[in-house]
């Protein structure tokens, strides 16, 4: 098993279409996100844009009490970074653990090399635990990394509008150490059952990637006022991210079948 681990690990660092998006995505959310929401409250002096007070005040009244101690400026900004961008930052750990699930059994078979690892000595568990550990482990650590940097930036940016340190609020730790690992592995159980009956790893990326739709429904809840992020929520999501992992990981175990795999290859 850490063999396996320590193969897989070493693809990854030598394959730019793995690579690549493993280091754009965190940028893009750590860095450009931040400095976006700094630029927000210029673009109320924008004729035609819409009215920040406004916007807010059909968010949830406990939002509204979260964000009552700032000014209107500082209101959109803290809405932006604390609560928008969280679902997103979601989207860093699942994406580093899907794009590595990806390139498991569909890149070993895409290489020509899956029919070596199906003749290692080890059982079908241990093969899909070694396969999941492979994305999970730096997805983890991807996820957490990109946590500081944004906790960092998010910061300095807003520090114009702001004035003081205000992130990460508690929510956001339960986010980050609870949910972010909860992600990473619900991408890897989804991706590597995919990984395993298709061909190649566009495929198997592409088809995984479906689980990124939840995500998406929660920044379109909270942009429309409908969902509001507490830190309860957070962690009752978590337990559900949690369990839905372990039933896709009881699911690849029970499903995957060498002779299948064999016939694939």
């Amino acid at each position: 098993m850490r063999a396996i681990v320590a193969k897989d690990l070493t693809v990854v660092r030598r394959s730019k279409a793995v690579m690549l998006p493993l280091v754009l995505v965190p940028l893009v959310m750590v860095l450009v996100l931040p400095v976006v929401a700094s630029f927000a409250p210029r673009l109320a002096e924008v004729p035609g844009a819409s009215d920040i007070a406004q916007m807010l005040d059909t968010m949830p009244e406990a939002m509204q009490a979260q964000l009552a101690p700032y000014t209107n400026e500082g209101r959109l900004v803290v809405f932006l970074l604390v609560y928008l961008f969280a679902p997103l930052y979601l989207i860093v750990p699942l994406m580093v653990a899907s794009v590595i699930a990806a390139d498991t059994f569909a890149g070993e078979r895409e290489r020509k090399t899956l029919e070596a690892l199906l003749h290692t000595p080890t059982s079908d568990t241990e093969l899909v635990v070694a396969k999941l550990a492979s994305g999970f482990v730096p997805a983890v650590l991807v996820g957490w990394a990109s946590f500081a940097l944004y906790t960092l930036v998010a910061n300095v940016a807003a520090w114009p509008v702001i004035g003081h340190v205000f992130f990460p609020t508690v929510m956001w730790w339960v986010l980050a150490l609870v949910v972010g690992p909860g992600v990473a592995a619900i991408g890897l159980g989804a991706t590597v059952i995919v990984s395993s009956r298709v061909s190649t790893f566009q495929e198997a990326y592409q088809v995984g990637g479906v689980v990124v739709l939840p995500i998406v429904l929660l920044v379109v809840g909270q942009a429309a006022g409908v969902v509001f992020l507490s830190t309860a929520l957070v962690a009752a999501v978590g337990i559900v991210f949690w369990l839905l992992a372990a039933v896709l990981l009881v699911i690849g175990v029970r499903t995957l079948r060498r002779g299948e795999l064999l016939a694939r290859s």
